[in-house]
């Protein structure tokens, strides 16, 4: 990314109510890219679930203003507060050009506006509450109705992160007309590390590592991995498993290791990064229940490393079955995600299927998604787009995702 001075700066509020996981890192990135590029950059987290290495990274990107707000997932009494402190914030460090919401509270928040000058809204949900395959009939209902009416009638422009996204946008009735995808991009992550986090956890330099990097929540699924590797550790001696993470589910999954005696094989630890660690690995598994299109595919895609992925969204985006990995049911059933796991102590597949992932690393960088997001932004404004920006390969980032978009409505 470059600093441009010869382009009118936009003046932006970015709003997130979670740090963690891919929705606080592409919040991050956007927000430190926007500032790069000479935009006036105003920032609204909520403390009540602030990660200390988020808050930190965020106060020290160098945006104008960074503010905390109370804002709190569970919908309550509490949000009709934490709505008008977010219009004073706005009315106090604005005007701005455009305001961005990011996940669903605060893309509620930043949504619901008084009658006025109106200021475009953009959303970008990261993984719609819709798409968890286990909410139930009553709570699809609500939320689905929640981000009908929010994205029909109160969003100038939603942006999904995957094919995936907005194929369910549609599916919950929100006019094609307000949606666009622009991919996470990501900067590959470093590889000089396999050698040391093998020699951290004790696993041979040799060894068949498979390798899990996530929050240990319901979401990622971490016990489905846990019991698939069980299934397949008496056949493959070599195999072994690194589970990067920490959350809820930590103690339970350390439990689940334990009773299946594999204590010395499967290894839980959150204490190093998850992007460090994937060097380490020989192939990334991600058994999740559902995702937009996680952080986690993409570092691991950018560091030419095999994957095996649940069939949730975002996985096909980096994942060609039999090409770079295999796709297996989103089920908790571990045998599909077993057999996959097995086909790859097979030395030639595995080097195979190395080879094509490496060829693939380079697809989705971090500028490209900063050049589409800007130019959504310039495009709601009605503002041509700057020369360099052009020059700098936004436009096409945006033909290929909407070449992408055209081939898979044609299907």
């Amino acid at each position: 990314m470059n600093i441009r001075t010869n382009v009118k700066r936009l003046s932006l509020l970015q709003a997130l109510e979670p740090s963690g996981g891919g929705s606080g890192r592409h919040f991050l990135d956007l927000c430190r890219a926007m500032q790069h590029r000479g935009h006036s950059v105003t920032a609204i987290y909520s403390p009540v679930r602030a990660e200390t290495a988020f808050v930190t990274e965020l106060e020290n990107i160098g945006l104008d203003h960074v503010i905390p707000l109370d804002m709190r997932r569970a919908p309550g009494p509490w949000d009709l507060l934490a709505w008008w402190q977010l219009r004073k914030i706005a009315a106090t460090y604005g005007p701005f050009d455009l305001i961005h919401g990011h996940s669903s509270k605060a893309g509620a928040l930043t949504r619901l506006r008084l009658p006025g000058r109106h200021v475009p809204v953009l959303y970008t949900p990261h993984a719609f509450r819709t798409m968890d395959p286990t909410l139930g009939a009553k709570g699809r209902l609500i939320y689905g109705g929640i981000e009908r009416f929010l994205g029909t009638w109160l969003t100038d422009r939603l942006v999904c992160v995957s094919q995936d996204e907005y194929n369910h946008a549609v599916s919950l009735g929100i006019p094609e007309a307000r949606l666009s995808v622009v991919v996470n991009g990501v900067n590959a992550p470093p590889l000089s590390q396999r050698a040391a986090i093998r020699k951290k956890y004790g696993i041979p330099q040799g060894a068949l590592l498979f390798g899990f990097v996530g929050r240990m929540t319901r979401q990622k699924a971490p016990e489905r991995l846990v019991g698939a590797f069980a299934r397949i550790a008496a056949d493959i001696p070599q195999a072994h498993l690194l589970m990067i993470g920490i959350g809820e589910l930590a103690e339970s999954v350390r439990e689940r290791i334990k009773a299946a005696g594999l204590e010395d094989r499967a290894r839980l630890d959150g204490s190093v990064p998850g992007v460090t660690a994937i060097d380490a690995f020989d192939a990334v598994v991600m058994p999740s229940r559902y995702e937009a299109m996680s952080y986690v595919m993409l570092e691991a895609a950018a560091a030419g490393k095999p994957l095996l992925l649940a069939d949730v969204g975002g996985a096909r985006t980096v994942l060609e079955h039999g090409k770079n990995g295999y796709i297996v049911p989103n089920s908790d059933d571990p045998e599909a995600l077993a057999a996959a796991m097995a086909r790859l102590a097979d030395p030639m597949l595995l080097a195979k299927l190395t080879a094509e992932a490496r060829r693939r690393k380079d697809d989705y960088t971090l500028a490209g998604m900063a050049d589409a997001t800007e130019k959504i932004y310039h495009d709601l404004l009605g503002r041509p787009l700057p020369a360099p920006l052009v020059l700098e390969g936004s436009a096409s980032l945006l033909d290929t995702v909407e070449g992408r978009r055209k081939s898979a409505a044609a299907l």
